[in-house]
């Protein structure tokens, strides 16, 4: 039997995790569903689908109004849990259409000071299931990033993520330091592009380069010495955008 509608195929392996009791989420949820709904534009939702890549259905939301529907759901809410957190994102996951996927990492970026090391499993669940960069890349520098940064345990989760075969925890180890500027871990963001230097993936070679480019703007030196040392490791997409903008070649 296949995965059945609104399943996740982590959920069907028996590998999703439990999502939590939660009557915040059971309010949200309804709320959200509601409201999202009502404003579906079915005449929209075609071209956003295939500008990503058909990686989900859309309600045909623009950014704009999805941001105003979804301070309208979250008004006269109370701050969440850990478990609120959880419950919220894993359900919103569950749902086909992909701005209620955006609806849970705005929620997770705004709150996830609330949330420990232990939230990690959940942020590694939405990061495999239904895997796209647009939300691969927010999760990885606003969520994985603020988790490892209030839990430098987390590292050693890291070490992992950029070794794994699942492209999408590689990219975002690569980016989870991405807004760290002066506190990145130097060695680590260096290590991890040469330990994926050779990946023949689109996604992680162009990650490669858009960190060193962050980073660049922190310490440009130590990028072009880096790069002057181990350009030739690395693919031209990688390095093209590691130097964009930054007036080297």
């Amino acid at each position: 039997m296949g995965v059945t509608a609104g399943e996740t195929a982590g959920e069907a392996a028996g590998t999703a995790p439990k999502i939590p009791s939660s009557a915040l989420a059971d309010d949200v949820l309804g709320r959200l569903t509601a409201t999202y709904g009502a404003a579906a534009d079915p005449g929209r939702a075609p071209a956003m689908r295939a500008y990503m890549k058909d990686a989900a259905p859309f309600l045909g939301l623009t950014t704009p109004v999805r941001r105003a529907l979804s301070h309208t759901v979250l008004e006269g809410t109370p701050r969440p849990a850990e478990s609120d957190c959880a419950a919220i994102a894993l359900r919103c996951w569950r749902l086909p259409e992909r701005e209620y996927h955006y609806f849970a990492v705005d929620y997770l970026r705004r709150h996830v000071g609330r949330c420990s090391s232990a939230f990690l499993p959940v942020v590694r669940h939405l990061l495999t299931t239904v895997p796209w960069w647009d939300t691969v890349d927010l999760l990885a520098a606003h969520v994985v990033g603020g988790l490892v940064a209030a839990d430098p345990d987390l590292t050693a989760d890291m070490d992992a993520w950029i070794e794994d075969e699942n492209l999408w925890l590689a990219r975002a180890a690569l980016l989870h330091q991405l807004r760290y500027r002066e506190r990145t871990d130097t060695a680590r963001l260096f290590g991890y592009c040469l330990r994926q230097a050779g990946h023949e993936d689109f996604f992680v070679r162009k990650a490669i380069g858009w960190c060193l480019r962050e980073y660049a703007k922190t310490d440009p030196d130590a990028v072009r010495d880096f790069l002057a040392r181990e350009r030739d490791r690395f693919a031209p997409l990688s390095v093209r955008e590691a130097l964009k903008n930054t007036g080297a070649s």
